[in-house]
């Protein structure tokens, strides 16, 4: 959508529903009749649905579902986080889009959206599901002025903030929580998943990508037949459709108020949040490595670090990363 497009569809929308002439539009944005056509029919086909018959003017009857920045931007209540939105209706992949504006000089909080992906990312190399217009496929580009080993807290601190916009959109807190150490799950089924991937300078981060993939819309029946019994959507599990630009502006303003306090706290200010939406703690788990061996043992909590607490018979052993899963052929 180009700037004339979006005056266009401002004047009309601040009209509540009232009719506009073809002449007062073109007085009021100082373009011609016919020019004021064109920008009409470019919004149609972008999905607006806005009426218009000779004699009666134009007239704004909605938006279409899609997270178009304009639809975004109208509704964020951020102060730097996803000021700055690249949208693409499909791509490869969010985060590496994002890792090259990362690369050319992009700045903090720059957010990359799409409708849908190709080759989207998943943590220990797997693929997220990336149907179109469905879901909420995003990633943000971060520099935190943060320590290379401070860095794996960041996050879990994106997993609260992505489990609070689906508890607010549920409407269900307890039927939602947290999978060490990013996966979002309600009813013990996996909703959403967090990839981050950062470059280095020396023993400090130089920059940061945060991938994060919600299923918002897709019904759980149209889910890859592996995933199916595992993983659902927010809409499968309240009944109705999500409102996704809602969804992503709620998600956003969350994932800043995180951010900002791990920036100024770190994790430890961040860990009573954390804790509450994990609900793994005293039950029996396994833990899969990145060459896929499993230990088991009793789930005791997580670090100041962010790092996973494993009881193994007498002792304790911390887990920085790994593949989580409960376990019920151990007992406590």
């Amino acid at each position: 959508m180009n700037t004339a497009q979006a005056r266009v569809l401002q004047v009309l929308r601040s009209r509540s529903g009232a009719s506009c002439s073809g002449a007062d539009l073109s007085r009021e944005l100082g373009v011609s009749r016919a020019q004021v056509w064109k920008h009409v029919e470019a919004l149609r086909q972008l999905g607006y649905r806005i009426s218009g018959a000779p004699g009666e003017g134009y007239r704004f009857q909605g938006a279409p579902d899609r997270l178009y920045p304009v639809e975004l931007e109208r509704r964020l209540r951020t102060r730097w986080l996803a000021r700055e939105i690249h949208y693409f209706e499909q791509i490869d992949s969010t985060n590496r889009v994002a890792e090259e504006l990362g690369q050319a000089g992009a700045r903090h909080g720059t957010t990359v959206v799409a409708e849908a992906q190709s080759a989207g990312r998943g943590r220990l190399g797997r693929s997220f599901f990336s149907p179109p217009r469905q879901n909420l496929y995003t990633s943000i580009l971060l520099r935190p002025a943060l320590a290379l080993a401070d860095a794996p807290s960041l996050v879990l601190a994106a997993a609260v903030a992505v489990a609070e916009a689906v508890i607010g959109t549920l409407g269900e807190r307890e039927a939602v929580e947290i999978k060490w150490s990013n996966d979002v799950l309600i009813r013990a089924r996996k909703t959403s998943g967090i990839l981050m991937e950062l470059s280095a300078e020396a023993d400090r981060v130089g920059s940061l990508v945060l991938g994060i993939g919600v299923n918002l819309n897709v019904p759980r029946e149209a889910l890859p037949p592996e995933f199916r019994e595992r993983a659902t959507s927010v809409a499968s599990e309240r009944g109705r459709p999500v409102d996704r630009v809602g969804f992503a502006t709620a998600l956003y303003g969350t994932l800043e108020q995180m951010l900002d306090l791990h920036a100024t706290q770190g994790f430890e200010a961040l860990r009573p949040h954390f804790e509450a939406l994990f609900r793994m703690a005293g039950r029996p788990i396994r833990v899969a490595d990145l060459t896929g061996r499993e230990t088991r043992g009793i789930a005791e909590g997580v670090d100041p670090d962010g790092a996973l607490r494993l009881r193994c018979g007498p002792g304790v052993r911390r887990v920085l990363a790994g593949d989580v899963t409960l376990d019920p052929e151990s007992t406590p």
